[in-house]
């Protein structure tokens, strides 16, 4: 019987870790990714605003994060907030005028495109880019 009881303890622990893991996103206009958690860090890459992550790690006020790509760097927490965001995983996604297929196309984008969550409607949610352009995407095409 202990076992069960041990084995059901660190079940729920380490379902307590996975939810206490963060998302947030990108909420400066460009955001430096570094190798480490400092300025004296090399910039690997740089992303826009809106970028969703997922923080593995906190070192005084820097984020260590890895995002849609499994791409693993760190992040100032000034240049993040917990922002509803997703960002296109596939190499062409249709932005449609609303949430269904037999909505018109907007506007079509690349893979890596960051947009801020404005609400979802079943599989489809409504985004809006840093420039302002909003439309409805399908749920499958982004992380």
């Amino acid at each position: 019987m202990r076992i069960y009881s041990a084995i059901t303890l660190s079940l729920i622990l380490i379902g307590a870790g996975v939810a206490r893991a963060e998302r947030l996103a990108v909420s400066a206009p460009v955001a430096n990714i570094r190798s480490g958690p400092g300025i004296d860090y090399a910039v690997l890459w740089k992303v826009e605003k809106y970028h969703p992550i997922f923080i593995l790690k906190k070192s005084d006020s820097w984020y260590q994060f890895r995002d849609f790509e499994d791409d693993r760097g760190w992040v100032h927490a000034s240049l993040v907030a917990n922002i509803a965001a997703v960002i296109t995983k596939s190499d062409k996604c249709n932005i449609r005028s609303g949430p269904g297929s037999d909505f018109e196309i907007l506007f079509t984008v690349e893979k890596g495109v960051p947009f801020k969550v404005l609400e979802r409607q079943g599989s489809w949610i409504h985004i809006e880019h840093a420039d302002g352009d909003q439309g409805w995407i399908h749920g499958s095409l982004v992380w």
